[in-house]
């Protein structure tokens, strides 16, 4: 069960060199809307260090016009060359770096994670997801991105979304005695 927040804006990331998705969620009690999606265009440098200073500029820039609360990026799949993988992760860092410069907290989620959360499917393909965060979050068949990474990046926020209010086990417990002891809000008297 999610619990209800006052208010909290989402920005969500999927690292690209070529293209970067970013999505935007605005939650509301217990209710997500999006607010913003689309994609970063990199194709026109040649550079790849113009293309992280870019990625870096866009992404302040995205942070600064909606101030998120929160950053969720998606990890690059380890199943790429190596090549690639350098590529992504250097995009994904740049992008961290942004959100670091601005204070904004990050959390980072296995695209297989993504696709489990939004489709219950942890195999889906982008086509599937995008079509979930259409239904879930009532965005119009028009305002579908063209990009599937900017879906991709929704669906990274809406993730961190339904993760919240989650609580987490205390593993550090022997027992229950131990577990009350250390969660005194969480036992009913």
């Amino acid at each position: 069960m999610l619990q209800p927040v006052k208010e909290k804006i989402i920005l969500g990331i999927d690292p690209g060199t070529n293209l970067m998705g970013y999505g935007v969620i605005k939650v509301v009690g217990t209710k997500a809307s999006m607010l913003a999606m689309g994609v970063i265009d990199l194709r026109k440098y040649e550079d790849s260090y113009l293309k992280l200073g870019r990625i870096f500029e866009r992404v302040r820039g995205i942070i600064d016009s909606y101030l998120p609360d929160e950053l969720a990026i998606e990890a690059p799949f380890f199943g790429k060359n190596v090549q690639t993988m350098l590529k992504l992760g250097r995009a994904q860092g740049v992008a961290m770096a942004a959100a670091m410069s601005r204070q904004v907290p990050i959390t980072e989620y296995a695209p297989t994670k993504i696709k489990m959360a939004i489709t219950g499917n942890g195999s889906a393909g982008k086509e599937q997801v995008a079509d979930m965060l259409r239904r879930m979050l009532h965005i119009d068949k028009e305002e579908m991105p063209h990009f599937l990474d900017a879906t991709d990046a929704l669906g990274a926020a809406y993730c961190h979304y339904l993760q919240m209010g989650r609580p987490t086990v205390d593993k550090g417990c022997s027992s229950w005695k131990e577990f009350m002891a250390k969660n005194p809000e969480r036992v009913k008297k």
